[in-house]
């Protein structure tokens, strides 16, 4: 192939991601925007393959490495859970990274007497900036593998004097990037990169291991868009235009998502990586005179179902309890059934709302819940008040009234779906256990809420067992 003709297919395959991620931006156009980016995928790697910069006898090679990683992906997307999507997202940002990385020293070794003057320290800042963003990309979404699979605990580790240790790392690394650059040889140049990779290793658990639980959703974001950045300097390493562009692509979308969510929780970028905000969840959360918040009143499923019978317009808020469970068919065999007795039902969805972004859209539309009843908080909010049941299913943060009421709150300022206004909220639960961020939910004690306690899954079957009879 040409090098006129890859180029072409270049620019073909970018159109198509910059159109894959417009249909990806909206439910009802996602499924043709992961086609599109699959084809403008395709196209890249036929175009590179074939392209001028790879010869025949390294082609076998790459058809072995490819045909390793398919099987992988292959196998991971047929047995993956949803509920471990989040952690497999992460996973996969840390392969970008761990490429970045390999792809940065190969190049150091592979061009260190290409390149003279100005050229060469372009290159090589190329390669010193790629494999910093690769190393903390891998390390930290390693991290973040660990704690959105409950393998690392999800409270903050908050060393003494944090800020200043990662100052500390930042200036070495800069006075490393000195001596790399002045390096008289490829063994001192190569002994600068692997003292710089093992500080933006250790950088990258530190920042992840500082955020808190309820935090791990911009951090899944945040991740992505360091993974875009990282291809992008794998691109400037390679000189490869596509991948400058998708790494930038990439890179500025997860930027952009990572603030709307940060907008979302009512807190900016800054604080999210300085860390704090939430615990390991799980456990009671005990108020501090240490006297019982309030008096809960329990329902059981058949009562549920009557208040459902019963009512005109119903809100469902799910949460990561549902993925848990893996709730979502019966969700919708409730809804559908609802639906078809005249009732108005409806989903609000919180922008962080799981543990990934649209992580809880995902799981509805695996269970084919019509797009056009899924609404964002700030399309449904205004309408609780005039909702006879808002039933809440495995949510506890999100729907959490201290946001508002309780100015000395973790999550005070938080923007959150006002479920209580309904006319009764029911809140779908194992138990009295706090949530992700390990606030106490004043939500469990007013008047007009009701808890059903059990396992998501169990309850919901024998909800709609009782509609249904």
């Amino acid at each position: 192939m040409s090098a006129s003709l890859a180029t072409v297919s270049y620019i073909g395959a970018t159109i198509l991601f910059i159109l894959s991620l417009g249909g990806l931006s909206n439910p009802e156009t996602s499924r043709r925007g992961n086609v599109l980016g699959m084809i403008g995928m395709a196209l890249a790697v036929i175009a590179t393959v074939f392209g001028p910069q790879v010869t025949w006898a390294g082609v076998p090679w790459i058809v072995i490495a490819m045909a390793v990683g398919g099987s992988v992906g292959l196998y991971a997307a047929r047995t993956v859970q949803m509920t471990q999507m989040p952690e497999l997202v992460a996973l996969m940002h840390s392969l970008v990274g761990l490429a970045a990385c390999l792809v940065g020293f190969a190049s150091y070794i592979d061009t260190a007497h290409t390149f003279v003057g100005a050229e060469k320290t372009i290159h090589d800042v190329e390669i010193y900036i790629g494999i910093l963003i690769g190393a903390v990309t891998f390390s930290g979404s390693l991290i973040a593998f660990g704690k959105l699979s409950a393998k690392i605990g999800g409270k903050p580790l908050l060393l003494p004097g944090r800020h200043l240790l990662n100052l500390a790392g930042l200036l070495v690394v800069i006075w490393v990037c000195k001596g790399f650059l002045n390096a008289e040889s490829v063994g001192g140049g190569f002994f600068a990169l692997i003292i710089m990779t093992l500080i933006a290793l250790a950088f990258g658990v530190h920042m992840v291991m500082a955020i808190g639980g309820a935090d791990m959703p911009v951090v899944v974001s945040m991740l992505n868009s360091y993974s875009g950045w990282a291809a992008a300097a794998t691109g400037f390493m390679l000189n490869n235009d596509l991948l400058i562009v998708t790494g930038a692509l990439v890179g500025s979308s997860g930027a952009i998502l990572s603030y709307i969510m940060c907008r979302a929780m009512n807190r900016n970028f800054i604080s999210v990586i300085a860390g704090g905000f939430g615990t390991g969840g799980g456990t009671v959360a005990a108020p501090a005179d240490g006297q019982p918040a309030g008096e809960v009143i329990p329902v059981s499923a058949t009562e549920t179902a009557e208040l459902l019978k019963e009512s005109k317009s119903v809100i469902i808020v799910p949460g990561y309890g549902m993925a848990v469970a893996q709730a979502q068919h019966t969700v919708y065999e409730i809804t559908k059934h609802l639906r078809e007795k005249g009732v108005t039902v409806r989903f609000g969805i919180h922008p962080v709302a799981g543990r990934m972004p649209g992580h809880m859209n995902v799981l509805l539309a695996e269970a084919k819940v019509p797009y056009d009843i899924v609404m964002e908080m700030d399309e449904i909010n205004d309408d609780f008040p005039e909702t006879d049941v808002a039933m809440v299913i495995g949510a506890n943060d999100i729907v959490n009234p201290a946001a508002q009421e309780d100015p000395n709150s973790p999550i005070a300022g938080m923007p959150v779906l006002e479920v209580w206004k309904a006319k009764t909220s029911i809140v779908m639960k194992r138990s009295m256990a706090s949530g992700y961020a390990g606030v106490d939910n004043p939500l469990f004690y007013k008047e007009n809420n009701r808890m059903l306690f059990g396992d998501a899954k169990k309850m919901l079957d024998e909800v709609l067992t009782a509609l249904k009879a």
